[in-house]
């Protein structure tokens, strides 16, 4: 090679770094672009409402209670999230609310008290007193001299005030004020308990006196939180994550056993099985999860039966290349015995891949448990059914992170669980990391 082809070749090598170096910013900056105009990025400010997500959020960790007048004949109700079956009776009422006639007095603590009557009234600290008469010709609100402050929304007929305390909403039909406490409320037990707002030594001397069965069956009859439902529906999910990978393990291993080269040496089978499972795990398990229910009906089966094909396809997959990779000398050791083919299998396959099939199928459980939640929202069965509607009525987001944590702790109970059985199982031992 002489020295000007030496030099073409090295002005080539370096022009092509050169445009290399150039092009691949260039093509990052146009995708970027892309999804920026694709996706309307420059619009995303204008969707966000920051106010109905703040709410969510806080309705995670809190709860409300609503006291509500009826402006017609002065009735008033009280009520936790605003729910019949949560309703104070008659005579009980949180100790902030107070009644004398047909005026109720309001204390949201730090100096705002609304009176609900024929006149509402509303002291605001720093601010002045709100008052409105309503009839059939509106509201009639009075408003302390100057510009309303942001947050309050009134029109002729509706009138809003929501500040740091509380909330207060005023129509003609109705007035209502929104209190808001952190935590779970009727957690534990509803209103109509004899056990509500005992406390916990209160609750273990009842059960050692004897009401311990009682106890237990108010905590899981609550109607507000259907504990007993919601554990139902936990133990759906993780059935169906059972039944759906331990099905698919006792399908596949044996159809491995044709999709291996060194099982099964006629081609066409090979290529035959190995062609099944590439469809059934080339199918996702969502589209697998939505053409069965609409053959067989929402339900539990079915979302075990969508888990089940598609992890056919991938246990497949990977218990023939475990069955390529056996140690052949351990076969003929097991077939200069005598043993037939089925006792060679048995003895002289089987051990060996063991801990890979274990390991595969615990790890595979452990994800279909979290994958199962999803599934069980679109079949109509399990904790995801009871959290999509959660979520879908926007009013109980407290039970929506109820659902979340017990979703969290049961994949870390399946976590900690396949770990213990991968250890005892391939190892022998079941301690130690």
């Amino acid at each position: 090679m002489n020295t000007a082809t030496l030099q073409t070749q090295t002005v080539t090598q370096f022009s092509r770094k050169k445009l290399t170096a150039f092009a691949v910013p260039v093509i990052i900056c146009a995708y970027f672009a892309y999804i920026l105009v694709s996706f309307e990025m420059a619009g995303l400010g204008e969707r966000i409402n920051v106010n109905n997500a703040r709410t969510l959020v806080s309705d995670t960790y809190s709860y409300k209670t609503h006291v509500a007048q009826d402006n017609r004949n002065g009735a008033v109700a009280i009520a936790i999230e605003g729910e019949r079956k949560a309703q104070y009776p008659n005579g009980m009422m949180p100790s902030w609310v107070s009644q004398s006639g047909d005026i109720t007095t309001v204390d949201l603590g730090s100096g705002h008290m609304i009176t609900l009557g024929p006149e509402v009234r509303y002291e605001i600290p720093g601010y002045g007193t709100v008052t409105a008469r309503p009839d059939g010709n509106g509201v009639n609100a009075v408003f302390p001299q100057g510009e309303l402050p942001e947050y309050i929304n009134a029109s002729k007929n509706r009138v809003m005030i929501a500040t740091d305390a509380g909330r207060l909403t005023v129509t003609r039909a109705r007035a209502e004020v929104f209190k808001y406490n952190y935590g779970w409320e009727l957690f534990f037990f509803t209103l109509d308990s004899p056990y509500y707002e005992m406390g916990a030594g209160q609750l273990v001397s009842k059960a050692f006196s004897g009401e311990a069965a009682a106890i237990v069956d108010g905590f899981w009859t609550n109607k507000m939180w259907r504990h007993g439902d919601v554990f139902w529906a936990l133990f759906e999910t993780l059935l169906m994550a059972f039944l759906g990978t331990s099905g698919a393990a006792i399908i596949a291993l044996p159809l491995a056993f044709l999709a291996a080269r060194n099982f099964t040496p006629l081609g066409v089978l090979r290529f035959a099985a190995r062609r099944v499972f590439d469809f059934l795990r080339g199918v996702d398990g969502l589209i697998w999860t939505i053409v069965l229910s609409r053959a067989f009906g929402p339900g539990p089966l079915t979302g075990a039966l969508a888990i089940l094909l598609t992890d056919t396809g991938s246990f497949g997959k990977m218990f023939s290349e475990a069955l390529e990779n056996v140690d052949e000398k351990q076969i003929e050791g097991i077939a200069s015995t005598g043993a037939k083919p089925l006792q060679r299998y048995r003895f002289g396959v089987i051990p060996q891949i063991i801990p890979v099939l274990l390991s595969q199928i615990l790890y595979y459980f452990e994800s279909n448990t979290r994958s199962a939640t999803i599934i069980g929202a679109i079949t109509g069965g399990g904790i995801g059914l009871l959290l999509t509607q959660a979520i879908a009525t926007q009013k109980d987001w407290e039970e929506v992170s109820y659902y979340i944590v017990l979703i969290i702790l049961l994949v870390m109970s399946m976590d900690t669980l396949s770990g213990w059985l991968r250890r005892k199982l391939i190892n022998g031992d079941g301690g130690g990391h």
